[in-house]
């Protein structure tokens, strides 16, 4: 009996527990860079998003969704943005959210499907763990930098390829606070 009970015991201290987590908006950031005429990089960033994540012990399995405004789009030049909104880009009377909802990471990528234009395609970030600990108000708090680059022609969104590139970088800052 007692052997079962150690054995119980080391099992269980071998288990990996998920903390979950509700994005700090206000220390995250979602932002995009995409080519200009070839000759420079126009970055740009969406002001209103929402989320959570969850991210276990062993630092090998979580899950994360986020999901976006795209009318908050903001290049920091108000004749584009508007543009961006309108049915060349993001058509945002029609599709008013991005959303990405994950399916698989192991530490290293975070892989989800991406919703973009009423189209959903699979995705992988590239993702980096920052840093966690305690804030000084009493919570916990944890990190993480996403990065991937997509296609928009994927998404439908192929007005004026080449002059402004296919390919979109986008990186994600998070910053969430455990609940």
């Amino acid at each position: 009996m007692k052997a079962l009970a150690i054995s119980a015991l080391a099992l269980a201290s071998s288990l990996s527990f998920a903390a979950d987590y509700k994005v700090d908006t206000a220390h995250s950031a979602v932002i995009f860079k995409i080519g200009h005429l070839g000759v420079s990089t126009t970055v740009g960033r969406f002001d209103e998003f929402s989320g959570d994540f969850s991210y276990a012990d062993d630092g090998k399995s979580g899950s994360a969704t986020l999901t976006i405004q795209a009318d908050s789009v903001d290049t920091n030049h108000d004749a584009r943005d508007k543009h961006l909104r309108s049915p060349d880009f993001l058509d945002v009377k029609q599709f008013p959210t991005l959303t990405f909802t994950s399916k698989q990471f192991d530490g290293n990528t975070l892989t989800g499907d991406l919703t973009l234009h009423g189209v959903t395609k699979s995705v992988t970030f590239d993702v980096e763990k920052v840093g966690e600990g305690k804030d000084p108000w009493g919570g916990y708090r944890s990190g993480f930098e996403a990065t991937t680059t997509i296609n928009r022609s994927d998404f439908g969104i192929t007005y004026f390829i080449p002059g402004v590139t296919d390919a979109t970088e986008i990186e994600v800052y998070v910053e969430g606070i455990r609940q």
